[in-house]
């Protein structure tokens, strides 16, 4: 198996914690507040923070297994050649906009090292963190694609 394989597979176990933390969290806390009246302080906050974390750690996945959102009816409608450029361009401008994220999230990160959230006092830089692992997994996604997409003795990848 090889490290790409490792990692992946380390991600997806990581996604599928963080799904059933996120359903078991609201789960947990109704059973507290209904059956027990002794509801359980900052289980909002927490949801919260798994929904986050959730959502930017299978960030990579997503873009990996092609289900991000591209329009593929139109492009697949145009001719091969612009089909191609701008198969070519959205790949290029989302490495690009995701680099700028990923930079903008550890610039945010610096900047916010000491803040917390008010009930739990997560450290804001879990949050961010979560960010900047999913844009910065988007960025090498991106470029490995590119990598394998490139022609090779004349002939061209899809």
């Amino acid at each position: 198996m090889t490290e790409l394989m490792v990692i992946r597979k380390a991600v997806e176990a990581l996604s599928v914690v963080l799904l059933g933390a996120l359903v078991a969290v609201p789960f947990i806390q109704v059973v507290m507040r209904d059956a027990f009246g002794a509801p359980i302080v900052g289980a909002e906050e927490l949801t919260r923070f798994l929904l986050i974390c959730l959502v930017f750690v299978a960030l990579p996945l997503v873009v990996a297994a092609g289900e991000n959102i591209v329009m593929g009816e139109f492009r697949e409608a145009l001719p091969d050649k612009p089909r191609r450029v701008l198969k070519l361009a959205i790949a290029i401008l989302g490495i690009l906009a995701s680099a700028f994220v990923a930079y903008a999230t550890w610039v945010t990160i610096l900047a916010n090292l000491n803040n917390s959230t008010p009930t739990l006092k997560i450290p804001f830089w879990l949050f961010l963190g979560a960010t900047l692992f999913g844009f910065c997994g988007v960025v090498i996604v991106g470029l490995l694609q590119r990598r394998r997409a490139r022609p090779t003795n004349g002939n061209v990848r899809h």
